[in-house]
């Protein structure tokens, strides 16, 4: 059974041409989908990312300045699968608390809210039929927050959209198949020296050795930046 797929069977998803309207397997409201399990199953964003509220508490507790080690302590809550869209929302939150512990000027609890808003708006496989990775449009959201920019900002209206175009920029330099953790950290390193260079922040930017890769059925080994198999050949 491959649980990184269909939450309900664990059969590989498939993805569609067109939006067809689809019933959720878990809660059955009914919406318009891509994205469905080769048996049929569908399950919303609301059902998929049930639960994703507990990393409000978690970075209210945690003293971390590094954002990787904030995110890898979400990946591990029951809420968080293998890919998903619950990812659009921890990578801008585990930024935002490792920004507050490193010196950041800013209301923590009202911008992990925020950035729950922002997060869940971005649907899954919006990397492959947007052209905008959801992990890379929440770093984008996240320097939104921290610089509060508006669509009316000047001078501000650019760096979330430089801080986007540069998370894209080194997620679509893989290549893909998907992978929700591999975008995460692409993500989040390259808003570590966006910070440091445009706020001058400084949070922790650690060596990454990713540990979900045997779960991941499409995962590119050594491709990956962060492949334990890169290790094992040091």
């Amino acid at each position: 059974m491959n649980h990184e797929e269909c939450l309900i069977c664990g059969a590989p998803l498939e993805y569609l041409e067109q939006d067809t309207l689809m019933e959720c397997a878990i809660c059955h409201k009914k919406e318009n989908s891509k994205t469905r399990c080769v048996n049929g199953h569908y399950v919303c964003s609301d059902c998929h990312t049930a639960g994703m509220d507990t990393i409000v508490g978690l970075c209210l507790a945690e003293s971390s300045r590094n954002p990787v080690e904030i995110l890898n302590k979400m990946m591990e809550l029951p809420f968080c699968h293998i890919h998903g869209p619950e990812h659009h929302v921890m990578v801008g939150a585990a930024l935002l608390t490792a920004f507050k512990n490193a010196g950041g000027d800013i209301d923590l609890p009202k911008a992990l809210a925020e950035m729950m808003n922002r997060g869940k708006q971005v649907p899954g496989g919006a990397c492959g039929f947007w052209g905008a990775c959801g992990a890379g449009i929440s770093s984008g959201m996240f320097v939104s927050i921290i610089a509060k920019a508006t669509p009316l900002s000047q001078e501000l209206f650019s760096l979330p959209h430089w801080m986007t175009a540069k998370s894209l920029n080194a997620i679509g330099d893989i290549g893909g198949p998907r992978c929700c953790k591999r975008d995460s950290y692409l993500s989040i390193l390259s808003a570590i020296g966006f910070v440091k260079e445009h706020f001058g922040i400084e949070m922790e930017k650690p060596h990454i050795v990713c540990h979900y890769s045997a779960r991941n059925n499409q995962c590119i080994g050594k491709r990956c930046p962060f492949s334990p198999l890169k290790e094992t050949t040091h």
